[in-house]
């Protein structure tokens, strides 16, 4: 089976929200990937340069992490994945590495994927998509991705109306919604919706 965590911007709690599935619903086994796309002038790690870049006659990169750590692939691990890789590749090359993650696909039983974009390559069982109303970044590319969503995780700071501007209401406000804040992020209701979703896909 397959759950892919997007958001609208970065540094809202998505890796939170992947990290806190794994250690809630630890008895799927997950392996867990992080993907990370470059070259869009800001990097996906907190603003700052990451070392995520590959080699110029690369077009992608896939690492496997095996140790728990601070980085996002090693605090799945800490979380209690059993397997967690790391997925980089330049802003919109994406596809070239369909085969590389069609291959973790194949070789897992539960995987959950931190992207928006990776549903250009896969149809997942359950799309999560994180909303923080305090951020107003809301990235163009997210757009593309809402209407997929099975549900929205909007992180509790306060704030009841969203600051970002020139997003229709209704892309989101149709879908079921989870109140949801740090640090775990994943609520016993998120949890109960995560596995009523997945016992439809394995009943199938």
């Amino acid at each position: 089976m397959l759950v892919v965590v997007g958001g609208h911007s970065r540094n809202i709690g998505k890796t939170s929200v992947v990290a806190s599935v794994i250690r809630k619903l630890r008895d799927y086994r997950w392996t867990a990937v992080k993907i990370t796309q470059y070259g869009h002038g800001v990097c996906s790690r907190a603003g700052q340069a990451c070392g995520c870049e590959t080699e110029p006659e690369h077009p992608f990169s896939v690492s496997e992490e095996y140790e728990p750590g601070p980085s996002d692939s090693g605090r799945f691990l800490a979380a209690g994945a059993e397997r967690s890789f790391w997925l980089r590749t330049p802003m919109g090359e994406l596809a070239c590495a369909k085969t590389a993650l069609q291959k973790i696909l194949d070789g897992s039983q539960n995987v959950i994927i931190e992207s928006n974009s990776v549903l250009e390559l896969v149809q997942p069982d359950l799309f999560l998509m994180v909303l923080d109303f305090s951020c107003r970044d809301f990235k163009p590319s997210s757009l593309r991705f809402m209407d997929s969503a099975d549900a929205f995780l909007i992180v509790d700071r306060g704030i009841n109306v969203p600051m970002w501007e020139g997003v229709a209401r209704d892309l989101w406000d149709h879908k079921p919604q989870f109140p949801v804040m740090p640090p775990s992020y994943v609520t016993p209701a998120v949890c109960d919706f995560v596995k009523s979703k997945l016992a439809v896909s394995l009943a199938r």
